[in-house]
């Protein structure tokens, strides 16, 4: 990608260094486990919070500051991050403002290990979150390694997984978020997990709407970025995840073909209303 040009975002939080530590709990078991487990299913806790509100870890806590080296690998990634931030906020101001809206850009939080959000204590095992509660994504660089073991190698990999989290956060600005979280609530697991899925391949169809955009104005692409993106879905597909373990009633992020189909229909169009996953894929 051609990015070291690009604009910085002022809306980049920089918590590394601060590590949460000691007495994380959930209800009723270790804090990790839950976010293995979160882990298998999706590599982001995009939906899990912004779908149906409920807090990933929680409950009692304590911290200390640490000093945390960082690395000039890290130093670079997180510039790279500031500036696909700030290329979201010049692509979604006019599109809001197209339609007759006003784009309220999110600050993203980069943190080690753990992080205290309006969503609770999160923990980095969960890869990169939205929470709607305090309108911010969240994210711990170490991440990027583990998208490289999955195989989604490359800059527009990570690009598209940050574009995939402000994705989040349109739908929470239009509305999207809090209609789904309504009918979850009086719907089966089941259902709720439909509903999960049709808003997380949404979020990929934006994440494409974004990329649309930046290389419309601005030239961002080289060869090869976009199959990179495209392998980065469908490594983090459920299918492709779980390997067959977990019956696709349980999905609650799409099948890896699906995520692909997506993100593409974003790329090729730019138009977000091509980006309705609940009508085509019957919300019911």
């Amino acid at each position: 990608m051609r990015w070291r040009q690009g604009r910085r975002s002022s809306n980049i939080e920089d918590r590394r260094g601060r590590r949460m530590s000691r007495g994380v709990k959930t209800g009723g078991g270790i804090a990790i486990a839950a976010a293995l487990a979160a882990l298998l299913l999706g590599n982001d806790m995009g939906p899990l919070i912004n779908l149906i509100g409920g807090k990933f870890l929680g409950g009692d806590s304590q911290s200390q500051q640490q000093t945390i080296p960082k690395s000039p690998e890290d130093d670079t990634a997180a510039d790279f991050v500031s500036v696909i931030l700030a290329d979201t906020e010049d692509v979604w101001g006019p599109i809001f403002k197209q339609n007759g809206g006003q784009y309220q850009p999110p600050k993203l939080v980069l943190f080690n290990d753990m992080v205290q959000s309006a969503c609770g204590v999160n923990s980095a095992q969960a890869g990169p979150f939205y929470c709607p509660g305090d309108h911010q994504a969240y994210l711990d660089l170490s991440f990027l390694n583990e998208l490289q073991r999955l195989g989604a190698k490359g800059d527009f990999a990570v690009a598209y997984v940050i574009a995939h989290e402000i994705g989040h956060h349109v739908q929470n600005l239009t509305g999207t978020a809090a209609k789904v979280r309504q009918v979850q609530m009086q719907s089966s697991k089941t259902q709720g997990n439909r509903l999960q899925v049709m808003a997380e391949l949404q979020a990929d169809c934006y994440a494409g709407v974004w990329a649309h955009h930046a290389h419309k104005k601005r030239k961002i692409l080289e060869q090869g970025d976009i199959e990179e993106g495209i392998n980065a879905a469908a490594a983090i597909g459920d299918d492709a995840l779980t390997k067959g373990r977990v019956h696709p009633d349980s999905f609650t992020h799409g099948t890896s073909q699906q995520r692909m189909e997506w993100l593409q229909r974003g790329l090729k169009t730019g138009d977000i209303n091509a980006c309705d996953t609940f009508t085509a894929l019957g919300a019911g």
